[in-house]
């Protein structure tokens, strides 16, 4: 009885380890597969073949039929086709010694031969037979039959295209491999790829594991709320947003919010990438849009998550290369009528992530799809404490590593950069052999990550080494000796990747920046190329990615932020991105010329400054350089050494405090008035991580 219960809960539960074979249906019998058919079917043709054709006896040679002929053994001669003459022996002679092999040998019939003889010549075969039978009263005659092979023949044009089908089809099979789903078959190469995430499937990551972005998980955290309870919106006539975008530069999270999603939410989550969509066949992207929908619509209410959705949002018409009725566009309008359309679409959210809102068409950004935006930004100084604190739960840390401190090193630095601090620093400890992740550790894989991995094995001449001394010195001393130019905090003449030497600096976490801070900063990446002039009496060509920086630093001063004199309050930037598919400049080639001869100025201006700079403190640069060339490494005390301390405070007790690991200094109240008020971002300080002056020598 036991027993019996026992069965009947596995037959409940599905706990039976026999179910879970793969291919096995209910009882553990084997479940039926179409593909048995194919395999019945070659085994038939191949039966057809080799079955089908009988035995042909044994092979014989002329003497031992002449021999035959002449003892009147042989009953009868059929010529097969002109090529192959079938021997029967009479039953009566079977008996003798020489028909021994082949007594027993009756095949599947009566019919069957004893012996086969290979025909060369057949009117000499005739002629030899008729010589051998000579004299013999009752002599036999050759017949002749004409016979095919119907299973030779079918299976000789069935099985090429076969072939060619199987070929196809495994080739198919390998290009929708991966999907997933439905979609991984080629008979559903419609169908959707979306991975679906629902009660049934574990999915650990929930809000907690998301660091920061505070913003943005208010507003993550309401959509999810209004799906668990939305009695609590709906009975103040309120609606639930249709569809979020997160926006936001590579490596912020955006994804990591979805995911969260999928683990808070207890509804259906349906994840998909937008080159999902995209397929060699017309009309496959459209389809799968439809698909995808149905199937949200039928377990609404749901959530579908679509990653990276530039790839089938691009704005429509913007692209003069190829035509407007493409396939991509064609996936784009049918997203567009199953996001709102005629047909309604209730109880579906629509959550899709970007680095790339600009390019977007405005239709699928207007209200009604995409109702809320959510700029996902790279993190200030308290969410890359808590980032920081997230990703240093498994690691194994050392009492001197401070994570206010290390979030103070790294401004500019997204999570997945933090992510990948914490990591590397972790196998730089394995490889010291150290019992803990140490301070240093942290800092080492800093340096290892924006400059690149030492180079200390590299061979330098003495003459290249002494250039990049004074190089790496200007930069050092000019950004020590202007106001505005970011304080430093390391400079190495170690190769580092492609660089001979490189400086580490400390920029301000500004918002927006005036023109006399852009110009010191330019001045400063200068310094390197002016050091030379000055010691030297030449230059070379160490300061290429300086004038790379400087250049674009000055187009952006010019025809962006409207901060030349010459050219005046005038922006050519264009924010939606359409100037990328434009031919034409959005001036003309007279305003061309004044914006050349203008960059070439501020960028001049900048140079006569640093060599003026430099001259005047001339000693300081040759000692600097001097303790460089000793040591290879200087940091700030250093410099304070040198030139004395920075009459400006906010950076000096800035870098004095990240030494300590101290708190975030206070800011000066009108620049905090100037953040609240500004409405454009400086993007040549946001892209770069800490500012790091490296240079291609």
């Amino acid at each position: 009885m036991a027993d019996k219960d026992i069965n009947n809960k596995q037959k409940e539960d599905g706990s039976n380890p026999f179910n879970n074979l793969k291919g096995s249906g209910k009882n553990g019998k084997p479940k039926f597969n179409f593909y048995w058919i194919y395999g019945i079917l070659i085994l038939i043709l191949f039966g057809v073949q080799f079955i089908g054709l009988g035995d042909e006896g044994k092979q014989t040679d002329w003497r031992d039929l002449k021999r035959m002929l002449e003892n009147s053994d042989v009953s009868k001669i059929i010529l097969v086709n002109k090529e192959t003459a079938e021997i029967f022996i009479k039953p009566e002679n079977l008996s003798k010694e020489m028909h021994k092999d082949v007594e027993d040998k009756s095949g599947f019939n009566k019919n069957t031969p004893h012996y086969y003889y290979n025909v060369g010549s057949v009117d000499k075969f005739y002629e030899d037979v008729e010589k051998a039978q000579k004299g013999i009263s009752d002599p036999i005659y050759v017949e002749t039959e004409v016979r095919h092979n119907w299973g030779a023949e079918v299976l000789s044009w069935i099985f090429p295209i076969a072939l060619l089908i199987g070929v196809w089809f495994i080739f198919m099979r390998m290009m929708s491999r991966g999907g997933g789903g439905a979609g991984g078959q080629i008979f559903n190469i419609g169908k959707s790829k979306a991975q679906v995430y629902d009660k049934k499937t574990s999915v650990n990551i929930s809000f907690k594991d998301v660091a920061g972005l505070e913003e943005a998980k208010v507003e993550i955290t309401e959509i999810v709320d209004f799906l668990k309870k939305p009695e609590k919106y709906t009975k103040l006539g309120g609606k639930i947003p249709r569809g979020v975008l997160l926006v936001g530069p590579p490596g912020t999270g955006k994804t990591l919010l979805a995911k969260s999603v999928a683990g808070e939410a207890d509804v259906p989550f349906y994840s998909i990438s937008g080159s999902d969509f995209v397929e060699m066949f017309v009309g496959v992207g459209a389809s799968r849009v439809r698909d995808l929908f149905k199937q949200a619509k039928e377990k609404s209410p749901s959530i579908i998550f679509i990653d990276e959705i530039d790839a089938i949002g691009r704005a429509r018409g913007k692209n003069q290369i190829t035509g407007a009725n493409d396939e991509r566009e064609n996936t784009l309008n049918q997203l567009l009528t199953e996001m709102d359309g005629f047909t309604p679409n209730s109880g579906v959210i629509i959550l899709a992530a970007t680095n790339r809102a600009d390019i977007l068409d405005k239709a699928l950004m207007r209200a009604g799809r995409f109702d809320r935006q959510i700029h996902v930004e790279l993190p200030d100084l308290n969410e890359r404490q808590q980032i920081f604190a997230v990703h240093m739960k498994p690691l194994k840390l050392d009492k001197s590593v401070n994570i206010d401190f290390l979030a103070k090193q790294t401004p500019g630095f997204s999570g997945a950069d933090i992510a990948n601090v914490c990591n590397e620093s972790a196998l730089i400890a394995a490889r010291s052999n150290h019992s803990s992740i140490s301070k240093q550790d942290f800092l080492d894989a800093i340096d290892r990550i924006i400059g690149g991995l030492e180079k200390k094995n590299k061979i330098i001449s003495p003459d290249e080494k002494k250039v990049v001394a004074y190089h790496e010195a200007g930069h050092a001393s000019i950004s020590w000796l202007l106001e505005h130019a970011h304080p430093l905090v390391k400079v190495t003449i170690v190769p580092r990747g492609k660089s001979l030497g490189a400086a580490w600096y400390l920029p301000e976490e500004r918002q927006i920046t005036t023109y006399d801070q852009m110009f010191d900063e330019m001045t400063a990446t200068l310094g390197g190329r002016a050091a030379e002039q000055v010691i030297f009496g030449k230059i070379s060509t160490g300061a290429l990615n300086d004038l790379e920086r400087v250049t674009k630093q000055a187009y952006a001063m010019v025809s962006y932020y409207g901060l030349s004199e010459n050219i005046g309050n005038i922006s050519y930037y264009d924010s939606t991105g359409q100037q990328e598919y434009s031919f034409s400049k959005p001036f003309s080639e007279k305003t061309a010329e004044e914006i050349d001869k203008e960059i070439s100025r501020i960028v001049e201006k900048a140079y006569a400054r640093a060599i003026e700079t430099l001259e005047n403190n001339k000693e300081g640069l040759e000692k600097l350089a001097g303790i460089l060339l000793e040591k290879e490494v200087i940091f700030s005390d250093d410099l304070e050494s040198v030139f004395g301390k920075r009459p400006w405070g906010i950076t000096t007790n800035l870098l004095k405090e990240m030494e300590s690991g101290g708190a975030k200094p206070e800011e000066d109240e009108s620049d905090e008035s100037d953040k609240k008020e500004a409405e454009i971002k400086e993007a040549v300080n946001k892209e770069d991580k800490q500012e790091i002056k490296s240079e291609d020598e």
